[in-house]
């Protein structure tokens, strides 16, 4: 039997447990989990500079080490994560809507486990984290897959977490990783139908476009992250620059930064310079059309292509285009954006309800930055991922989207005539 169907028949008993497991045991597991990441940190650090000393030998790009890289204040972020997931009301019991039926029987709608959630993610060690909790929450049991320059850091963290849920009742088997790096366990992951009830990739565009092809089993989609920042004509300069400045450089490695800044040809002239100079004074490369260019507002600016307009860079780097207005600016986000997260940045309210009717994505703002499409800063606690998709769930994903719902009906002995 391979390493995969073991950890995945294991799962499927320990997802019968835990969908029987109170509120009460899954939540003490959390807290042991969050206690257990600060107490084994160093054994988790450890971990993780092996994986970071690798990372730098291969020539990993400075966006990647970032995502990869563990230090305290990162950890005690993570175990405040899951000490967060165990306040919030619990999903699994909620009544989602009941009725009396014609014939007197009482039928209810309620929140139910999924059952064994898979995850193939790239190298992101706080993911192992955030699912691992967000699944004991749920009452799933989980199987983890992540990208070998995390192999180290991740089997560390479910090392202690599977053992933190073990000593506070919950099975063993409820957080498992899988050790093989090997590109055939994951293909073999996507295919266990029967034993993985849902299959969440996390990661590149390569990584979600194989899964998506591959898989045998339900699949979620988080997508990658192609984001835009419109500047309308109406928009207040001072705002646009905060925003725009905010949505590529607070953090340029994540699915949720900017990726190409548009601006309203009627003020580029007067508003889009002091953009441009506040981004080079971060770092940021600008990929820029004709118009952009033709400004001589920075030095560290190359010609735009239509490949540009595509591309999530994760890194300090953003395309410009102006546009002749609110119409192109629609068409071009819904051409070349990844449906995820899209800004307007105008004092219009007619024009920003256009763009909210009219854009196709995820996460619509209307004067703030992108960077906000995240499960903890819209409150859902801890997210497994941000779902591009239209099926079941989307946005970031929290509780409920690892929950689905069984009917129960309650009768006297009715029976059909």
């Amino acid at each position: 039997m391979s390493e995969v169907v073991a950890l995945a028949e294991k799962a499927r008993e320990a997802a019968a447990v835990l969908a029987t497991a109170s509120s009460s045991q899954r939540n003490r597991a959390l807290l042991a989990m969050a206690h257990a990441l600060v107490a084994k940190q160093d054994e988790i650090l450890a971990a993780n500079e092996k994986d970071m000393e690798a990372a730098r030998a291969k020539g990993t790009p400075p966006s990647l080490l970032d995502r990869l890289e563990l230090n305290p204040v990162r950890i005690k972020a993570m175990s405040e994560a899951l000490k967060g997931l165990s306040i919030l009301p619990d999903p699994l019991g909620e009544v989602v809507r009941g009725s009396r039926m014609y014939n007197g029987m009482w039928l209810q709608q309620v929140r139910v486990p999924l059952g064994v959630v898979a995850m193939i993610y790239e190298a992101r060690p706080n993911v192992t984290a955030d699912a691992a909790g967000l699944c004991v929450k749920t009452g799933n049991a989980v199987i983890l897959r992540g990208g070998s320059l995390a192999i180290n850091s991740n089997m560390a963290l479910t090392r202690v977490l599977a053992l933190a849920a073990e000593g506070a009742g919950l099975p063993a088997a409820a957080i498992q990783s899988v050790e093989s790096t090997d590109h055939a366990a994951a293909e073999e992951l996507m295919r266990l139908h029967g034993l993985i009830d849902v299959l969440i990739p996390r990661g590149g565009a390569g990584l979600i476009k194989s899964v998506v092809e591959n898989a045998t089993v339900p699949v979620i989609e988080t997508g990658v992250g192609n984001c835009h920042v419109y500047v309308h004509a109406s928009a207040d300069p001072q705002m646009a620059e905060r925003i725009v400045v905010n949505a590529k450089c607070q953090r340029p490695g994540v699915c949720n930064a900017a990726e190409t800044l548009l601006i309203d040809d009627a003020i580029h002239e007067r508003v889009l310079p002091q953009i441009l100079r506040a981004l080079e004074r971060e770092g940021v490369t600008v990929f820029g059309d004709e118009k952009t260019r033709a400004l001589g507002a920075i030095t560290r600016i190359q010609p735009a292509t239509d490949e540009d307009w595509a591309t999530e860079y994760l890194d300090l780097k953003i395309a410009c285009k102006v546009v002749s207005g609110l119409d192109e600016a629609i068409r071009h986000i819904n051409t070349y954006g990844t449906k995820h997260s899209e800004s307007i940045v105008c004092q219009d309210y007619a024009a920003a309800m256009r763009f909210v009717n009219e854009v196709d994505a995820a996460a619509v703002y209307v004067n703030a930055s992108t960077r906000f499409t995240d499960g903890g800063e819209f409150g859902f606690g801890a997210e497994i991922g941000i779902s591009t998709q239209k099926l079941h769930a989307r946005g970031p994903m929290g509780l409920e989207a690892l929950t689905t719902t069984k009917f129960i009906g309650m009768g006297n002995g009715q029976i059909r005539e």
